[in-house]
This record gives structure tokens, sequence and C-alpha cells, in this order.
């Protein structure tokens, strides 16, 4: 690629786009958001205005199809992600799709396949993984400091949803574990370093099919648990959490998903306790950045298809447990 700017389009006027896109645009060199489409033009028009985005396309099929535009950010709702990441990537187009990847493990092996196809890139915007705060769990879990791993938990519960979001209908991939337990898994697949199946799972619902809560119980090869907890209608006020314990002691994080507004790491041994905060950018900047550098100079990114792939089989799995419909079935 040359040098230019890296010019990208966004799909739809999700909120997510100005913390994920918008802001860190703004801090990372030679990327431009050059281009919005959403099915309300008002809208659209409205947000380029605010946002100084140039140019707006009447439809999702208009903007994919401009030949400016390099890369597609889509925060569309979960339903709609393999639909459109498909047709951008067989448009030519790079994409920073959204969590939770699809639907389902069968649409993210087909979005992977576009992708495959076209010899574009495809990532999942977990944005917690891209911050310093992430590699540094990781480390002091495989120093052996606790000792050896023997249960791992992760824990997003929070009472902010407003009636009739999106996130609460079946029919938009909609569901606590879509929206929070894919962080949940996430995590805990990333620290355990394998990937777990799902022994047990217990949903309790808003609606029929979907999850307003959801405790799952993991189990990997070599006898390490996990338990998992999401919410979006949680009697907390907030639970964001992980812990690991190991035969030597435990290590706690409070909020590993979005740690630049706050966060602390705790490690509890037989020779004492001790605690420590990572600092970094946002975790939004620090994946814009790995994206460009992806692009740019063939880095290597940790939520790739592959990756996005594994986490739906997991989700996928807990929805079967728990008696429900897997998303888009």
């Amino acid at each position: 690629m040359t040098m230019t700017p890296l010019r990208m389009g966004t799909l739809g006027v999700a909120r997510i786009t100005t913390n994920a896109l918008i802001h860190p645009a703004r801090l990372v060199a030679d990327v431009q958001v050059a281009a919005i489409a959403a099915r309300d033009a008002t809208r659209a028009r409205a947000f380029a205005a605010r946002h100084a985005i140039p140019q707006v396309h009447r439809n999702y099929d208009e903007l994919l199809a401009d030949p400016t535009i390099d890369a597609i950010y889509n925060p569309l709702p979960n339903s709609l992600h393999a639909e459109w990441t498909i047709r951008a990537l067989r448009a030519g187009k790079h994409v920073l799709c959204e969590k939770p990847f699809a639907n389902n493990a069968a649409e993210a092996e087909a979005m992977a396949q576009a992708a495959s196809e076209s010899g574009r890139l495809l990532m999942e915007a977990f944005h917690y993984r891209y911050h310093p705060l992430a590699a540094r769990l990781k480390t002091i879990v495989d120093s052996g400091e606790i000792g050896a791993v023997q249960h791992l938990e992760a824990h997003f519960c929070t009472p902010s949803v407003r009636p009739g979001n999106i996130r609460m209908r079946y029919d938009l991939g909609g569901g606590a574990t879509m929206d929070l337990g894919c962080y949940t898994i996430h995590l805990i697949r990333y620290l355990a370093g394998a990937e777990p199946s799902v022994t047990r799972a217990e949903a309790r619902l808003l609606a029929p099919q979907v999850d307003r809560w959801m405790e799952a119980e993991l189990a990997f090869a070599d006898g390490r648990t996990a338990r998992m907890t999401c919410s979006l209608l949680s009697t907390h006020l907030l639970r964001l959490s992980a812990r690991v314990i190991g035969s030597e002691g435990e290590l706690h994080v409070w909020n590993p998903i979005l740690p630049q507004l706050w966060h602390r790491i705790t490690v509890q041994t037989r020779h004492g306790k001790r605690s420590e905060r990572v600092p970094g950018e946002s975790t939004y900047t620090h994946q814009l950045r790995a994206f460009v550098a992806a692009l740019r100079d063939g880095a290597s990114i940790p939520t790739g298809a592959a990756d996005a792939i594994a986490n739906m089989r997991v989700i996928d799995a807990i929805y079967d447990q728990a008696g429900l419909k897997r998303r888009g079935t």
C-alpha cells in the first residue's frame, strides 16, 4: 500500500462509532474517516456534519462501490455483520467488524472464507485485547507467579439497557451472551491459551430466546475449569472483572475491558499482595493502530477471523447448553 491516508467508510450511525472510530482516527496517523452511509439519510448527514465526514452515500451498496474507500467499519446490528462484511470484502474493502463477529460460527466461517478469497484483512473489534493491560495479564498468568492455573472467571454485568434496545432483540442477534458474554469468553480463552468446552449454562430471559443473564461453566482438556457470567439487566451497578486461581496464588483484575477509564491488577501469593496498573491510550486507539499496522506493515493481529470463529463456537455451545436457539437460526 502507498502511504496515502487509509480512507475508511462506516456503515450506519451506531453510537459506538464515535468512540471506536471517529475519535481514534484523529489520533492515528494516516487514517481518514472519509464516508458514511445509513438507512436514515437525515441522520447520516447530521452525523457527517458533526464529525466532519466529507462524503455521505445514499445506501450501504453505494458506499461499498466507492473506489476511493480502502476499508469499512461495520458496527451494524449483530444479525447484519456477516452479510455486510462479506459484501464489503467482495467489493475489495478491508473490514473492521464489531463484536460479536456474527450471529453464529457458521456465519463466521463464511466471513473468513470471503476474506481469504478476496485477500483482504478482516479483524474483529475486540478492542480491549490491544491495550497493554491484556498483554500484562497474560504475562503474569504465564510467568508462574500464581502457580499452575486451575480456574478462571470473567464477569461483565451492567444494568444499563433501555427498553426496546436492539441488544435485546433475537432477530437482530441480541442477548446478554452476544453483547457482553462475548468479552468474558474471549478473555478466558486468551488467558487460558486454549479452547474450552461448555459443560453447563443457565439463562434468565427477558423475552423468548433472549437472555438477559447467562452463567456458563467451561472446561479445558487439561482439567482446568472456568466460569463466565454476563447480564444486561444486572442488580449490580457494574460487575466487570476477572480472576485467575493458581496453585500458588490468585490474579484479580478490575475492568479489563475499558482500562483507560480505570483499572487495577491485584496479585495475591504466599509472598504477599501487590497491585499495579498499566498505562496506555484508549483501547479503541490501540485497536485502530493495530488495524493500520496490519495493512501497512503486515503486522499480525490477535483478533482475526480464526479467533473470531473459535469465540463464536463457544457462544453457540453456551446457547445450546442453556436450551436456547443459536442466534440467526
